[in-house]
């Protein structure tokens, strides 16, 4: 299909269709095979020197995988894209790819606890140089930049505290500085219906398609979008011989099936959670809520410049101790407290224990991420009845 004047509801449902001569299926079907026949040995020794496209192996390449793959490359607006068996396995293809010993990373201080751990106690094993800083502060980063600097990394919204980087700011500045840096920005928040890094100056866009890409909690997988040159040297090399996450047929199948209502969940989870965040600055429980729509956010004229609508992810933080905060979270009924995000249920977790646990105490404090910090993530439940549940939680600790 030429894409080229389609909308994003159009692309996310046809971009990337097989055709198979004789059966022109409908829905993808999948194919859950680990091997590829050739017709000849010719055939299967030209495939293995690039000469000839087609399928060799499934580490090497699926059907089922190059479709959400062509699709994604769409949506996001990039030249390519591969997906990875999980979230991790997409950010450390990303960076074995890239980096060798005697590099330098730049990263935000606020990033998922396991993206902080792999570079904090990972890649420092390994000779690579990461520093931390806080990239709201764009002298900070400039600053930061060295000659040895090989990434620039953060995600926005920030996990857990939403705060919002300026993707075009950082771009310019890292490129100024040398046009060799890779940009890369986690987009797992917003997918790409609400928000595209490459438009705004990255050079490659990661995400846990485990959360609002396929939306239904039920599989793990990843993506990393970009240049086809950088795309291709991550499957060859990155995925193919450093990570080996590759993601399976079904998996596939499965996030490419839950994309076909990625805008209009996206749009529900965004709309619900604005309801559920003005409604909470009300409460006296309630020390801050931090919501990129609400006005009272740092950030709110940046994330209506990047931003098409706000996300589904509430981060507040409740008056009192850490106790309070965890008989709050065991008190609801209809929020379920798991980690993870971007599902048809509103999950509810409490980062300092648990997605952020991999920082020490010292290092929560110095970023401001409290004992009484709560994440929510608003499903498409009616927001009326996700209120009704917390206002019966705060009765409790109330009490």
């Amino acid at each position: 299909m030429n894409n080229t004047k389609k909308g994003f509801a159009t692309r996310q449902i046809h971009s990337g269709k097989l055709n198979i001569p004789g059966i022109s299926p409908l829905a993808m079907p999948i194919f859950q095979t680990s091997t590829f026949v050739f017709d000849n040995v010719e055939q299967g020794s030209k495939r293995f020197a690039t000469e000839e496209e087609g399928y060799i192996y499934s580490r090497l390449g699926n059907p089922n995988a190059n479709q959400l793959a062509i699709k994604l490359a769409d949506l996001e607006n990039g030249e390519m894209a591969l997906v990875t068996a999980s979230g991790m396995g997409a950010i450390t293809t990303v960076f074995w790819t890239i980096l060798s010993a005697g590099d330098h990373v730049l990263a935000d201080e606020m990033l998922y606890g396991c993206t902080y751990a792999f570079l904090k106690h990972g890649l420092t094993r390994f000779g690579v140089d990461v520093t931390f800083v806080d990239f709201t502060d764009f002298e900070l980063v400039k600053k930061s930049l060295r000659e040895n600097t090989k990434i620039v990394y953060f995600e926005t919204p920030c996990n857990p505290d939403l705060k919002i980087i300026d993707i075009e700011n950082i771009s310019q500045i890292v490129h100024t500085y040398d046009n060799e840096i890779k940009v890369i920005v986690d987009n797992t928040f917003l997918t790409p219906f609400l928000q595209q890094p490459l438009n705004l100056g990255a050079n490659v866009v990661v995400h846990s398609a485990t959360k609002y890409l396929n939306g239904h909690s039920d599989v793990l997988a990843g993506v990393i979008v970009g240049k086809k040159d950088f795309i291709t040297e991550c499957a060859l090399f990155g995925l193919k011989d450093m990570t080996g996450a590759i993601i399976g047929p079904f998996e596939a199948y499965l996030v490419q099936r839950g994309m076909k209502t990625l805008d209009m969940r996206m749009k529900r989870h965004s709309k619900s959670a604005q309801i559920i965040a003005e409604w909470l600055e009300g409460r006296n429980e309630i020390k801050r809520v931090l919501y990129p729509g609400l006005e009272s956010h740092p950030e709110h004229k940046l994330a209506i410049k990047q931003m098409k609508m706000f996300g589904g992810i509430i981060t507040f933080e409740l008056n009192g101790t850490r106790e309070n905060a965890e008989k709050f979270i065991d008190s609801l009924e209809l929020c379920t407290l798991a980690v993870s995000l971007g599902g048809a249920e509103s999950l509810i977790e409490h980062p300092a224990s648990m997605t952020h646990s991999p920082y020490t105490e010292d290092e929560l404090s110095s970023i401001g991420l409290s004992p009484t910090m709560i994440r929510l993530s608003v499903g498409l439940e009616d927001p009326e009845d996700i209120i009704e549940d917390f206002e019966k939680a705060f009765r409790k600790i109330n009490m």
